[in-house]
Order: structure tokens, then C-alpha cells, then sequence
């Protein structure tokens, strides 16, 4: 397969699991674990996407420091080529503290360099030789927002598929030209959350079918309740797999990656939601978005045993 290349942000996630209740200013509450884990919603997918056994290529920027290092080490050795990843002094590399409770989780990041990917970053030299072109954090990505159409539409004329995964915004304004983005996109991949606020509506089936009218199949996570998207008119749901959960952190990220490879492999929209939930569910049997990312066989033996 030619590779999918992941045009994205870079940062460490410092994790605080059992942390089932948020502080307050001038309070304080205690963890039960802390964890250091490569972070950033892209980094989760690529590294999935590789785990999954994938080739796969980063096009990124951080800073040149210790934070920096780490992420491009750890996507080295998930066998990524990280020559896309330009490292300048003048940056410091993101971070995000996570807040991991027993069923969800709350982030505070500071972006640092990740802001500073530009979409004219990627050009055809970048594209060349690419099967798939994947973005994550458009919120976060603020370097990327005002080209990515024109790159989306750029990498369709050269050949290569494109996936987004919007990501929560943290202004909570939802703004940008969806029509064009969607128009020129293959797949799309909002959480239940994203969705509704990008379309405009409470309700996530009506969401499904505003964004569709666009062009990109759109597939919306709804974590404990599964996934939802259209075949031709008709919405398809697909459970989540029953785990016993330890960090949800990544989950919608490694529920990208399962489905990027098997929507890539030419699998029916059924099979490919199934790979997405699986790979999804598995990730949260660690803490971090990396640590317990699944294996083909792992998906294949977990698939198997849920008709």
C-alpha cells in the first residue's frame, strides 16, 4: 500500500487517571495515577495506523526541545518516517494535561507550536507518493484552516484520499466554510458533539444527514453508544465493543485509525465501522491514546468472537 500521511500536531499528553471530578480554582483534588504518553489527535491516529501495520508518513513542526524530541522518537519507533517533521528553536512543542475519569475526560492543552503547520507546508513534494492524506485538530490547527480546502483539493487531483477529523473546538464557535472542506473531502470524522455543532442540530441522526448532503462520507463517534453513518439514505449503526475501560484518552483517534484502514483496504461500510469501534474500544485498556493501541490480530480475534 502507498503510505497515509498525516499532516498534524505534535505534543505530549501528561495523563491523571482516577480523576473522576474536575478541580476548582483555589481547590484541590487528587489523582491515583499520572503517566507520560505521546499525545495530540493526530499523533494517536498515525501511531494506530502504523500499529495496524500501516506505512506511514508525519508532516508536522515542533519545537527543538525535550517535549519535541519525545514525540518524534516515539513516532520513529512505531516505524513512521518522520521527515516531514521540521523542528524549529523559536517553537515550544504543545502539551496537554488530561483528566481521565472512569468514563470520559477533560483536557487543558497549551498549543505551543502546534498552530504552525501551514497547509502550504504540504506540497506536492510532501503529497507525492501518498495513498491517503489524513488531518486532525482542525480547531487546534489554526495554521491549516485558511488552505486546507485548497489542500484537500489539491491531494484529489493528484490521486490521494483525504480524511478529517474536526476535533473539539475550545472557543466552542464551530466557524468554517464546512461546505467547501466537506466538498472536497473523502471521509469525515466528527464525534456526536462535533457534529451536532458543525450542523447546527441537537440530534445526531439529523447531523448525519446535513453534513452528508456534501459530498464526504461522514461517520459520527458516540463512544459508549457506538458509531453512526449512511449507506446511500439509510443510517447504519454499529455498537461499540464492551471493554473494561481504563482511559477513554485517544479512543476517537485509534477508532480513525482502524477505520482509515479499512476503508483503504476496500472493506464494505459495515466491516469498516466494526474495525473503528474495535480499534477504539481496545485503545482503552491503557492509559494514554498509545499504549494499548490494537493489532490486526487482536481486531481480527475481537471481531470474530462479536458477530
Amino acid at each position: 500500500m502507498k503510505p497515509t500521511l498525516v499532516a498534524g500536531e505534535l505534543n505530549l499528553d501528561y495523563i491523571l487517571s482516577g480523576v473522576n471530578e474536575l478541580p476548582v480554582h483555589g481547590g484541590e483534588i487528587l489523582a491515583n495515577g499520572f503517566r507520560q504518553t505521546p499525545g495530540s489527535s493526530s499523533m494517536i491516529c498515525a501511531m494506530g495506523l502504523a500499529r495496524l501495520g500501516n506505512p506511514v508518513r508525519f508532516a508536522g513542526r515542533t519545537g527543538r526541545d525535550e517535549r519535541g524530541d519525545a514525540c518524534v522518537a516515539a513516532l520513529a519507533e512505531a516505524g513512521i518516517d518522520t521527515r516531514g517533521v521540521a523542528r524549529d528553536s523559536a517553537l515550544a512543542t504543545g502539551a496537554t494535561v488530561v483528566l481521565s475519569g472512569a468514563h470520559d475526560r477533560a483536557l487543558v492543552t497549551f498549543p505551543g507550536a502546534i498552530g504552525a503547520l501551514k497547509a502550504d507546508d504540504i506540497d506536492d513534494d510532501v503529497l507525492a507518493g501518498a495513498g491517503h492524506l489524513h488531518v486532525s485538530s482542525y480547531f487546534l490547527q489554526t495554521g491549516m484552516q485558511s488552505g486546507l480546502a485548497t489542500l484537500f483539493e489539491r491531494a484529489r487531483m493528484a490521486g490521494v484520499t483525504t480524511s478529517l477529523d474536526p476535533g473539539f473546538d475550545p472557543a466552542q464557535a464551530w466557524a468554517g466554510d464546512w461546505q467547501a472542506l466537506l466538498s472536497h473531502l473523502d471521509v469525515f470524522l466528527p464525534n456526536e458533539i462535533e457534529a451536532c455543532a458543525i450542523a447546527g442540530h441537537r440530534d445526531a441522526s439529523e447531523a448525519l444527514h446535513v453534513l452528508s448532503k456534501h459530498g464526504a462520507r461522514v461517520v459520527i463517534k458516540r463512544g459508549a453508544g457506538g458509531c453512526i453513518a449512511l449507506d446511500d439514505d439509510r443510517q447504519v449503526q454499529v455498537p461499540a465493543f464492551l471493554s473494561t475501560v481504563v482511559d477513554t484518552t485517544g479512543a476517537g483517534d485509534s477508532f480513525d485509525a482502524g477505520f482509515l484502514h479499512a476503508w483503504l483496504r476496500g472493506m464494505g461500510l459495515v466491516p469498516a465501522l466494526r474495525w473503528a469501534s474495535a480499534c477504539g474500544s481496545l485503545s482503552t485498556r491503557g492509559v494514554g491514546g498509545t499504549t494499548a493501541q490494537a493489532t490486526q490480530g487482536e481486531v481480527r480475534v475481537l471481531l470474530e468472537a462479536t458477530p
